[in-house]
């Protein structure tokens, strides 16, 4: 339909324009039908929690090939701040929550269209930059009182894991900043802003040569969960159940798991 104008400048005489008028109402028909080019635009959209940045930006990439003229849209931030997007009526597709508690959240204001499934687990790691300026070996070391750390917020679902974490192990950190998603608390470290940082394992890979990751096994005393759900308002509904059935999907779990990432085996 783009070159209709210029077609029709070229068009001699009535009975030439109704040819061509009704060849390309038929295209637009056909289009329209089959999703293919010259079809109108749609777009998905997808809440999901900070850690998954990466991975579902790379599934959206097969999304959109898989379906010519969908452009995927996401609104990544912490899961809590989404979950409250959502149960105040921002307009979404599909939400994928670092825990399950957040999930909650959704699920009973109603928001879910069907129920979440867990399709990822992640854990935590620490986080420091490349020559590990306080010599961070452990969990312990965080207690330190020159020791500058981030944390994520406690209504986050890595702040809530840290939180248990730190209960657990009897360590008292008292961190010099609180960041509002997992992103956010890593940027702290590759800018050098502070010592170290408790994120996602996920995270440490993702941010490569610019930090150093250092496991601990009191991450063990909190895994997270993560669900996946369609939403009840989902203004492309078809494109929402098959984008919740490309995360859970063989494709999806490969891309998860590249990335540090336990996949969920499909229930």
């Amino acid at each position: 339909m783009r070159d209709l104008p210029r077609i029709l400048r070229r068009a001699a005489g009535s009975a030439a324009l109704g040819l061509l008028l009704g060849a390309a109402a038929c295209a637009e028909v056909d289009g329209s039908a089959t999703g293919a080019e010259g079809s109108d635009p749609r777009t998905l959209t997808v809440f999901a929690a900070a850690s998954l940045t990466d991975t579902f930006e790379e599934l959206a990439e097969r999304f959109e090939a898989d379906h010519p003229g969908t452009e995927v849209e996401f609104n990544f931030a912490g899961s809590s701040e989404l979950a409250g997007q959502i149960t105040e009526g921002a307009p979404a597709d599909v939400f994928a929550s670092a825990d399950t508690r957040t999930m909650a959240l959704v699920v009973d204001a109603g928001a879910a269209e069907g129920e979440p499934r867990v399709f990822a687990r992640n854990s935590l790691e620490i986080a420091v930059p490349p020559d590990n300026p306080a010599g961070i070996t452990g969990l312990a070391d965080l207690a330190g009182e020159d020791v500058r750390v981030a944390l994520c917020a406690e209504e986050v679902p890595c702040g809530a894991a840290t939180r248990t974490v730190l209960e657990e192990s009897g360590v008292d950190v008292e961190p010099a900043t609180w960041e509002p998603d997992v992103r956010a608390a890593l940027t702290r470290v590759r800018l050098g802003e502070v010592d170290a940082a408790l994120v996602y394992r996920t995270d440490v890979i993702a941010a490569g040569d610019d930090v150093t990751g250092i496991d601990f096994e009191e991450a063990a005393a909190a895994v997270n969960d993560y669900p996946v759900v369609d939403l009840a308002d989902a203004p492309q509904p078809d494109l929402a159940a098959e984008w919740v059935e490309l995360v859970r999907s063989g494709t999806g779990g490969g891309v998860l798991e590249a990335a540090g990432f336990d996949v969920a085996a499909p229930e």
